[in-house]
């Protein structure tokens, strides 16, 4: 079974940056999309952006314009940029491999003045 491992997570103020990673235990991202989701106090889960295989990633409407998501395939590791967090970006952020139900353990991210 494919393992993913979350980091990069941590506290930053109103406007900073942080990149978060997302490192599987082999190669997956290749071959298979790869999404970002977060655990906030108000949803359980919200979809943050999809990266294809082959393609443009996509992102919810909030995070448009902020975020990017880029891979390193010899390192099998994806990268969510985020830039201009706002406390409403505070949440336990994971990646997950959709068409295989794979999940990391989440990296917290917390956004405060």
């Amino acid at each position: 079974q494919v393992q993913l491992v979350e980091s990069g997570g941590g506290s930053v103020q109103p406007g900073g940056s942080l990149t978060l990673s997302c490192a599987a235990s082999e190669s997956i991202f290749s071959t298979y999309a790869m999404a970002w989701y977060r655990r906030t106090p108000q949803k359980e889960r919200e979809w943050v952006g999809t990266q294809p295989p082959n393609g443009l990633s996509r992102f919810g409407t909030a995070e448009k314009g902020r975020f990017t998501i880029s891979t390193n395939t010899a390192r099998n590791t994806v990268f969510l940029q985020m830039k201009n967090l706002q406390p409403e970006d505070t949440g336990v952020y994971y990646c997950n491999v959709p068409s295989r139900d794979i999940w990391g353990q989440g990296t917290q991210v917390t956004v405060s003045a």
